[in-house]
């Protein structure tokens, strides 16, 4: 893995155009969504500083792939059409796409199987810089196959587009925005998190690493064996909701069975680390493929969505989710009591408490749950399906708009070279573990179907009803616990 990162420069000279080609900086453990059949592959030539500056890079691989894939895409697919039902009907025009430039951090254009942004504002961290080479590895994977179009891209915690503002006779249409989570209340086209490629700042690599790992680390202690509480661990400071969450801790009063931590940060929503402390200590603390030690795991959003949702999920543990107002692009497919315990937003302790006590008494069915969650994250969020899910995400947008897309005058072409050479440290090594290699030879799954009408009502229902029916079962359970403790005293 370290071999040709630290292959010297003198040694490229020597051998010539022989070993020009190749990837000076290829990590061989990047997995491609299938071994291309085909020799072509991409390299990263960081030592031509006009190339690197100018992206006049010919990469001459092919794309042979059949039209369509006998694969299914995964059942979450299927919510990129009611993302994008708000303009089906009117379509999407340029002056949608424009009234949205005061409110997002870039603007990207695909033409002709190149990318090109124009920044308005520097996002927080480096979320733009991942997100684009996401982008980019997209277009290497499926070279010219990613049609023609333009489009907004905010990169903060919360949906910025008010639903209800759009409403009514009178209304106007709203601009589509791209952006990493959305709301009941907010109109927004979910778009894969930066994190998928790597979050530099805190040392978690990309997805596809970072998955393999939480699941070695997930076989360390089998589920009997772990410690029979519920884990979370985060900045309880960004929101009053995760603040509510420690109050759960155990106290000389009370025994929520909860294990909650803080870890003070200067991060928003997505934050589940201790900012300032690890980046003196190199984050050696917070290794995420190691916290897969409790049988019980809590998620709680921040600000919006939070990014540790896919970390958690991974870990075998069964996972109480506290119910979030936000939700990512596949979050709205998980069903409760199934893939994970539902806990109400209002009364935590109590729930958590009873989530515990069932899953200890029935531990079978719990080590199911959380096997399940885990099994939903491995299979249907592997980086093959995060491919595909942008894929035929930018193909059915790009179906709405009503103009030709055009790179602005202020537009920067993007390629690797651009993106990847000017970086240093974990940015780059990141952005080269990431990097796709070779275009795929085939094409992605089959994209889903809509759903009609009555199937997604029926499905929002039956997740109610369940959600429901724990509620009945925590209700019966303290009514039971207070009798006791009532006759207890009256004796």
């Amino acid at each position: 893995m370290g071999f040709s990162r630290c292959l010297p420069f003198f040694i490229v000279l020597l051998f010539g155009a022989f070993f020009f080609r190749i990837d000076l900086f290829q990590y061989s453990n990047f997995l491609t969504p299938k071994s291309p059949k085909n020799s072509n592959g991409y390299i990263l030539n960081c030592s031509n500083e006009s190339l690197v500056r100018t992206c006049k890079v010919n990469y001459s691989v092919a794309f042979e792939a059949h039209e369509s894939s006998n694969a299914s895409c995964p059942e979450y697919f299927r919510w990129i059409h009611e993302d994008l039902r708000p303009w089906k009907s009117t379509g999407i025009s340029r002056d949608m796409v424009e009234r949205a430039k005061d409110i997002v951090d870039f603007r990207l254009v695909i033409s002709k199987g190149k990318a090109y942004v124009e920044t308005y504002r520097r996002s927080f961290q480096t979320r733009d810089l991942f997100t684009l080479w996401g982008i980019l590895q997209l277009l290497r994977l499926y070279p010219d196959r990613v049609p023609d179009l333009e489009l907004m891209f905010g990169c903060g915690d919360i949906p910025v587009v008010v639903k209800h503002d759009y409403q009514g006779p009178n209304a106007s249409s709203p601009p589509p925005v791209f952006q990493y989570c959305g709301h009941a209340d907010k109109l927004g086209i979910i778009f894969p998190d930066w994190s998928f490629w790597g979050w530099a700042e805190i040392n978690i690599k990309p997805w596809e690493s970072m998955l393999e790992g939480i699941i070695e680390g997930s076989k360390k202690k089998k589920w009997k064996d772990r410690v029979p509480y519920a884990y979370w661990k985060g900045n309880p400071k960004v929101t009053p909701n995760r603040g509510d969450l420690m109050s759960c801790s155990v106290s000389h009063k009370h025994d929520w069975n909860a294990r909650l931590y803080k870890q003070a940060s200067s991060l928003g929503c997505t934050s589940f680390l201790n900012w300032p402390k690890e980046t003196r200590h190199g984050f050696k603390h917070s290794n995420l493929e190691d916290q897969c030690t409790h049988r019980y795991k809590i998620y709680i959003e921040g600000r919006g969505w939070s990014v540790s949702g896919k970390y958690i999920l991974s870990c075998d543990s069964m996972t109480l989710l506290i119910k979030p107002d936000y939700y990512d692009f596949f979050m709205r497919s998980l069903v409760p009591m199934h893939q994970y315990w539902p806990i109400s937003a209002t009364n935590k302790c109590r729930d958590i408490k009873f989530a515990v006590e069932w899953g200890n008494s029935h531990p079978h069915k719990a080590q199911a749950i959380g096997k399940a969650g885990s099994r939903f994250i491995q299979e249907n969020l592997k980086m093959e399906y995060v491919y595909a899910y942008m894929f035929h995400l930018l193909r059915e947008y790009a179906k709405l708009l009503k103009f030709k897309p055009e790179i602005p005058a202020g537009g920067v072409e993007l390629c690797s070279e651009s993106m990847a050479c000017p970086e240093g440290g974990l940015r780059r090594k990141f952005m080269v573990e990431s990097m796709v290699n070779s275009p795929s030879d085939t094409l992605p799954c089959t994209m889903p179907a809509p759903f009609d009408p009555p199937t997604l009502q029926a499905l929002l229902e039956t997740n109610e009803n369940i959600t429901r029916q724990v509620v009945m079962w925590q209700n019966e359970y303290w009514e039971a616990l207070n009798k006791n403790q009532s006759s207890s005293h009256h004796h």
